[in-house]
């Protein structure tokens, strides 16, 4: 059997991110400010609402949790493959 590579689904709610800049300085190689003062996902796909997304393996999981969890307003999630919302 073969490992999903995209394992996980970052969820980043952009319109609601207050630009605190804590998931950059946490995981700066998933994690990026952009001009307009709020953080990216780096190589994320951008939805029509605004709101960011983007696959990634369970090895990038910890690190990714780490920079959620710095995120003093909640903007953003891990979904797994199947649905259930990590954090």
């Amino acid at each position: 059997m073969s490992e999903n590579k995209d394992a996980y689904t970052i969820k980043h709610n952009r319109p609601d991110c207050i630009g605190c800049a804590a998931c950059e300085a946490v995981a700066p190689d998933f994690w990026e400010m952009k001009d307009d003062s709020k953080s990216s996902i780096k190589g994320g796909n951008c939805l029509e609402n605004g709101q960011e997304e983007k696959g990634i393996e369970e090895k990038d999981l910890q690190i990714n949790k780490d920079a959620a969890d710095s995120c003093p307003v909640n903007v953003i999630h891990i979904v797994k493959a199947d649905g259930e919302q990590i954090i």
